[in-house]
């Protein structure tokens, strides 16, 4: 420190810490040449003593001035080392960078000239210290001095020249620092970070594209900016680098896949819509690389088809079916499971757009991968069935359409169908709002009798009865008023003549008992009409309620209706089709006579020709005798239902109508017990209820509410055949 002392004269080190400007710059110049004599002289060793002066006793003085002084004369001192200031710039780089920080803001401005001119000496040999001064320029450029921002600036553009002529830059060391600071909010610290990133990717020698994982979602973060300058300057960056991408034969996709699916969610539009671009360009280019990411990028996808923006939803679209078009195995790394459980998850959306592609996708998956899809089957299939209490009438219909690609199979058929039927079960409102949609669609797309057997198969042995008994009227419904089921209808009226068509007829016949108006609906469809005739009288009492007046309602004006024109038409020989004439009697009988289902059956059977029958006639009619034995009578052969035949032999085709009967009657006697059960429970406490006794009298009379109970009625307590 004495030789510092020695060579450098009092007055040039009194002058470098005056408080005026001119003196401590004439005193640098002074500093200058002293370095310079040494320089010359190669006496490095005082050179080092005088810089060491120069560092403690000004740069780190508690006084300003001295630490301007410092600083002044540590740049003087560097060029007027010239060519060997890189032998001492570990001594005196480190200073300066100090003063970065320091609480004076003159200094501050101080230290970028310093390093500024310094710089400009050095150039290549200060990148050693890059990091270092990268790191002091990030925090300048959001200094609170005007003048301190405008200095660091100067510098900033000196640095990024000396970098893109330097082979000695490491970008490998740099990237973690400026991953770092990428998410800083500063709008000034942004837009020196952006700077960065576009001098640093114009060097041809430096890759920046391999390391864009590293800062892209800093870069995405900045399209949200409040400047529109710090948006714009982002967007520039990230253009460039989408070309590069477009440009490049290797990229790695898979890092930044997770960045653009974040940020496709984000709340700012500008954001969203760079990333659904980028992520359709990815989709395009990315081929292999990119199917272990398909699950999270249709997750990015999807809610995007329903953006309120629209070039973000034209955009989502086109990348969809790109990604859909893609057709990968499973063998290459395409994730069956995620993706579903992506569409899975996209059913509850609120946007009805977003739910279709959902299940476009699964329906997709189905038809390329049904093995796979069947093994998730359960992990699905509940939210496909909530589906179909979806909102969207396009909804529910796509949701039909993977239900029966899934029932392609008999057993995940049966298993669509009892799914289908509990959920009915637990939500009425569905049956009420959808279900004749539901069964409508199932019926177009797999086969409309198969359904409704597996269907009846289903409602037979359901133990809710009430449910059981709106169902059938639900289904019996369908079944005589849709143009989907019209080949149904045509199978069923083929049923005393055509095995196919006594076997649906038979089978449907075991669920409609659960309603009484449903089986006289499949006799007067079926033309068994003599049966329909014996129905009607099996009914008691306690059958004719207002439900049941309900039924007949509906019932008599679906008769006008052109499902049913001809039965209409048959009314036309009434002496062919006496027991269909009985049977629309007895179901005018029936019907209160105030009522309009009255009048219009009563106007309807006025229109009747008239037919003659002797006393005998009614005689043999009302007595139950052989319908068969009448049209003998009449000289007619004809079968019991009022077909003519060539074989009345065989006019039944094998249906056994008193077992039939006998199975309407024990179904209608369960229903019975049932609302008696019901209506006892709301009349009488709970612990009343364990056992009901039944008098003597009325267990040995064998008549009475109790014989009722506890047995199913028989053919002989009934009342005789045409009697009402």
């Amino acid at each position: 420190m004495a030789d510092a002392h020695f060579v450098m004269p009092a007055f040039v080190l009194r002058n470098l810490s005056d408080k005026l400007y001119e003196k401590r710059k004439n005193a640098a110049l002074e500093v200058e040449g002293v370095v310079k004599q040494l320089a010359s002289a190669g006496d490095h060793e005082r050179i080092t003593a005088v810089i060491n002066l120069l560092t403690n006793e000004f740069t780190m003085s508690p006084q300003a001035n001295h630490r301007k002084g410092g600083l002044i004369g540590l740049a003087a001192a560097t060029v007027g080392l010239t060519s060997d200031a890189s032998q001492h710039l570990e001594q005196i780089v480190p200073p300066v960078l100090n003063s970065f920080s320091d609480q004076d803001s003159r200094v501050r401005y101080y230290a970028c000239e310093a390093l500024y001119n310094i710089a400009k000496v050095v150039r290549g040999d200060f990148i050693v210290f890059f990091n270092q001064i990268f790191d002091a320029l990030c925090k300048l450029s959001a200094d609170s001095d005007a003048n301190v921002q405008s200095a660091a600036h100067l510098l900033d553009r000196l640095v990024k020249d000396i970098v893109t002529e330097s082979d000695q830059f490491s970008i490998e060391e740099f990237i973690p620092l400026l991953r770092e600071r990428m998410n800083v909010l500063n709008p000034y610290v942004r837009q020196f970070l952006v700077g960065w990133i576009t001098v640093l990717d114009s060097v041809p020698d430096i890759d920046m594209l391999g390391f864009l994982p590293d800062f892209l979602d800093g870069l995405f973060n900045m399209l949200s900016d409040s400047s529109h300058e710090i948006r714009q300057q982002a967007d520039s960056a990230l253009s460039e680098f989408l070309q590069e991408i477009e440009n490049s034969p290797s990229v790695d996709y898979g890092r930044m896949v997770e960045i653009l699916v974040q940020r496709a969610s984000s709340s700012d539009e500008f954001t969203r819509l760079t990333a659904i671009i980028w992520i359709n360009e990815f989709v395009k280019l990315g081929g292999d690389q990119l199917v272990p990411y398909y699950a999270d990028i249709l997750g990015a996808i999807l809610p995007s088809i329903a953006d309120k923006e629209e070039k973000i939803r034209v955009v989502a679209r086109e990348t969809n079916e790109e990604l859909r078009n893609v057709k990968a195995a499973p063998s290459e790394g395409f994730d069956v499971g995620a993706i579903l459980s992506i569409a899975r998850r996209q059913l509850s959306s609120e946007h009805e757009a977003t739910r279709i592609e959902a299940l476009h996708w699964i329906s997709t998956l189905l038809n390329r991968h049904r093995t796979e899809v069947l093994i998730y089957l359960n992990d699905i299939l509940d939210s496909l069935l909530q589906a179909l209490s979806d909102s969207s009438d396009k909804v529910v219909l796509l949701v039909l359409d993977v239900h029966a690609c899934i029932a392609k199979d008999q057993q995940h058929f049966r298993q669509l169908v009892v799914f289908l039927v509990q959920n009915f079960r637990i939500n009425n409102s569905l049956l009420e709002k959808r279900g004749a949609l539901i069964i409508r669609r199932l019926c177009v797309l797999l086969n409309a009798e198969r359904v409704y057997r597996e269907l009846s198969t289903i409602l037979e042995g359901e133990s809710d009865l009430d449910f059981a008994s709106i169902m059938v009227q639900a289904l019996n419904l369908i079944l005589l008023t849709s143009s989907e089921l019209s080949d149904l209808r045509d199978l069923l009226k083929k049923s005393l003549v055509h095995a196919a068509g006594k076997d649906l007829f038979v089978s449907l016949y075991a669920s409609w008992c659960h309603s009484p108006m449903a089986i006289l609906s499949l006799c007067l469809l079926a033309q068994t009409y003599q049966h329909a005739s014996a129905v009607i009288q099996s009914l008691v009492e306690e059958d004719i309620n207002v439900k049941f007046l309900v039924q007949l309602d509906k019932l008599i004006r679906l008769l006008e209706t052109p499902v049913f024109a001809y039965l209409r038409l048959q009314l036309l020989e009434p002496g062919r089709y006496i027991w269909l004439l009985k049977v629309l009697y007895g179901l005018l009988m029936l019907l209160p006579q105030q009522s309009a289902a009255f009048k219009i059956l009563q106007t309807r059977l006025k229109t009747v020709p008239p037919y003659s029958f002797s006393g005998e006639h009614f005689k043999q009619l009302s007595s139950g005798n052989s319908y068969s034995t009448l049209m003998h009578m009449s000289g007619l052969n004809i079968n019991e239902d009022g077909d003519v035949s060539q074989n009345a032999g065989n006019s039944h085709n094998g249906i056994d109508f008193a077992a039939r009967l006998q199975q309407f009657e024990h179904m209608q006697h369960r229903h019975r017990l049932r609302s008696k059960e019901q209506t006892l429970s709301r009349t009488s406490p709970p612990p009343q209820l364990k056992e009901v006794k039944i008098p003597e009298e009325t267990r040995q009379s064998g008549s009475g509410e109790g014989a009722e109970i506890n047995r199913p009625p028989s053919r002989s307590s009934r009342r005789g055949a045409g009697q009402l």
